[in-house]
């Protein structure tokens, strides 16, 4: 397995153009600036930032977007025509994504066309892009269901014709990590272009996906914040990277401790809310009820947490409620600067699980300060 040590990996955030494809979803200028400038102080290398071809409204917030300045390169996505790439040109990106329908399925069915079609297409796109200077990634939708030793001629023939990468796209999230592991391996292993994977979550599967390309040697991986997408979304920028860090062992040089600010941010621009289960930014996946876990984060936090709740901008919770225990009781009524004896705290357990049961909720401070009036506080 291509380690990952030593080698660098390039995030291409899509948030500002596959995100805003969610269903529903529509960024102000004013927004878009703003996500843009958060993505790029974290780190992130490559924002893909829209699709100029939708016309002169897009063009000019992409051109807005590039006169910011900012280190990240800006990338728009093209369909395989000479008009869709002048409109990036006029819009004054340095790269473009090509993208060619690569699969069977999609070429008989959506284009109505052949391989050779697909073939010719690509020379006359790549041709254009190259003359006129662009960094192309040449795109190949659904990818996944395509043959691979078609996908083989294609990249030969883009990198002959001086194609800077490959996007390898599981369009419609249909891949398992080990089937994505062996098909990047085996592109790799083929064509000397470098590769980046385009992962949809319609399985659960995005990020796992992402991080099995990216295992097989892939140097690019197209991301969203909060996974927004079409569908069911693409690979969630916080779970790649925090993925890459705890899982992979290696650091993507990217300041998490911002994670849930930009979160929040793009959650309330989409209209799409935050889960509070959300994996790595979700308001409580780091809230602790169960007597066992509870007692084990007290005594210390890596029992039970993977990493520290603040390496990504959040905070931990110990819950009163039906599951808890002793110890997690008595922490918070240290907190609360309430004494309590044994007996007491047996007491006052027994109701905090019998009004969470009938409640079904875990006590507010309020309410279990209620049930504390007959004890010390300290002064």
């Amino acid at each position: 397995m291509e380690s990952l040590n030593n080698r660098q990996i390039i995030i291409d955030d899509t948030t500002l153009r596959d995100g805003e494809q969610t269903a529903g979803v529509v960024f102000t200028l004013t927004e878009k600036k703003r996500i843009a400038r958060m993505l790029d102080e974290i780190g992130v290398g490559e924002l893909e930032c829209g699709i100029p071809a939708m016309g002169r409204e897009e063009q000019r917030s992409i051109k807005a977007l590039v006169d910011m300045g900012l280190k990240a390169r800006l990338i728009t996505w093209n369909r395989a025509v000479k008009s869709d790439i002048q409109a990036s040109i006029d819009s004054g990106v340095p790269a473009v994504d090509i993208s060619l329908s690569v699969s069977d399925i999609h070429i008989r069915h959506k284009l109505r066309k052949d391989r050779s079609w697909v073939k010719e297409q690509l020379k006359t796109a790549l041709g254009f892009a190259k003359e006129h200077g662009l960094y192309v990634s040449v795109g190949g939708e659904d990818s996944s269901r395509a043959d691979l030793d078609f996908l083989i001629e294609l990249m030969e023939a883009a990198r002959a014709m001086g194609a800077d990468r490959f996007r390898y796209c599981d369009t419609l999230g249909l891949l398992e990590p080990f089937s994505m592991y062996e098909n990047v391996k085996y592109l790799i292993d083929r064509v000397d272009l470098p590769i980046e994977v385009h992962t949809h979550n319609d399985l659960g599967m995005a990020t796992a996906n992402s991080i099995a390309g990216l295992k097989a040697g892939a140097t690019f991986v197209n991301t969203t914040v909060n996974g927004l997408g079409e569908r069911a979304g693409n690979a969630a920028l916080e779970e790649v990277v925090m993925a890459l860090k705890h899982a992979c062992r290696v650091d993507p040089a990217i300041d998490t401790r911002r994670f849930v600010e930009l979160s929040r941010y793009v959650g309330q621009a989409s209209c799409r809310p935050v889960p509070e289960w959300k994996a790595v930014v979700g308001e409580k996946v780091f809230s602790h009820e169960s007597g066992l876990h509870a007692d084990g984060v007290i005594k210390n936090p890596g029992n039970y947490e993977g990493f520290d709740p603040a390496e990504v901008g959040l905070s931990r919770h110990l819950v009163l409620g039906k599951h808890s225990g002793r110890h997690a009781l008595i922490h918070r009524l240290k907190q609360l600067g309430i004494v309590a004896n044994r007996l007491e705290v047996e007491d006052l357990l027994d109701r905090v699980r019998s009004i969470s049961q009938r409640n079904k909720r875990p006590l507010a401070d309020p309410e279990l300060l209620s049930l504390c009036r007959s004890l010390p506080r300290v002064a």
